[in-house]
């Protein structure tokens, strides 16, 4: 849908708690709408503007009082007829997902890929089973995406990459990066087994650093849940184990961190680092 400067907008205000497109911002913004394919729940002016920029179809957005201020700055990339609701400050409180809402939220259809959109002759990947924290997912997208990874899987028993904390983390990463979830660790070995991808398991103990291997081919990282890693079967399917050297004094990295690193030899490895 092309954007324009000063497109026409749908105006509607909103002055009951129970009207029908607060409650469903209220549920995309507590990302309890994630796992279904309902509209994501985007929140905050930069991130509304990350959506837009990406390419995202906006279906609403809400407005508060406060927050009418930031439309200006929103206004060149609003695509014609969308539908801006405007609501009180204490309305758009009760359904902002934030502490200190800044009085703009979106609800935006989700991007759709494709197996094919994370793969190819360059396929950097990242799978993520069992990372639960939304913080460390965001994280982990938003360093994805800077260091040049083609895409990341989800498996199922991580934090969805479409909730609504996540969103937030991944600072609108998310909106750009392809991104599958839901899928069994074990079918995704088998996946990238059958696409001839390098699959390396990220461990805290007995695995050799990222530097001796050539990352240059296509590859994935497998990155484990925060507490206890990896799942022995998927360490024992992949084709090795990497380590981050540390100081004895520390035992493992966090997996967001982890994973930085680990994407971060990649990228130097391919001559991708400015």
């Amino acid at each position: 849908m092309p954007l324009h400067a000063n497109a026409p907008l749908k105006n509607e205000r909103i002055e009951s708690r129970d009207n029908r497109w607060l409650k469903r911002f209220r549920a995309a913004l507590e990302g309890s709408s994630a796992k279904n394919a309902a509209p994501l729940g985007v929140e905050g002016p930069r991130l509304v503007g990350e959506a837009l920029r990406s390419g995202l179809t906006a279906e609403a957005v809400l407005v508060s009082d406060s927050g009418e201020r930031h439309l200006a700055r929103l206004g060149q990339r609003i695509p014609a007829g969308l539908r801006v609701l405007r609501t009180s400050d204490r309305l758009f409180a009760s359904v902002a997902g934030t502490e200190t809402p800044q009085g703009v939220a979106a609800l935006m259809e989700p991007p759709h890929w494709r197996l094919a959109d994370l793969l190819g002759s360059a396929a950097l990947v990242v799978v993520l089973a069992g990372v639960q924290d939304p913080g460390n997912v965001g994280t982990i997208l938003r360093t994805a995406e800077a260091f040049g990874a083609t895409g990341l899987f989800s498996c199922v028993g991580s934090a969805h990459p479409f909730g609504a904390k996540v969103i937030r983390a991944s600072a609108g990463s998310i909106f750009r990066l392809p991104v599958l979830a839901g899928s069994r660790p074990q079918d995704v070995l088998a996946e990238l087994k059958r696409r001839g991808l390098l699959q390396f398991a990220a461990v805290a103990s007995a695995g050799r650093s990222p530097v001796e291997f050539d990352l240059t081919r296509p590859c994935t990282f497998w990155i484990g849940s925060e507490g206890s890693g990896l799942p022995e079967d998927v360490v024992r399917a992949t084709d090795a184990s990497i380590r981050i050297p540390l100081r004895v004094t520390v035992d493992s990295l966090n997996a967001a961190t982890a994973a930085s690193v680990l994407l971060y030899e990649a990228a130097r490895q391919r001559g991708r680092l400015a």
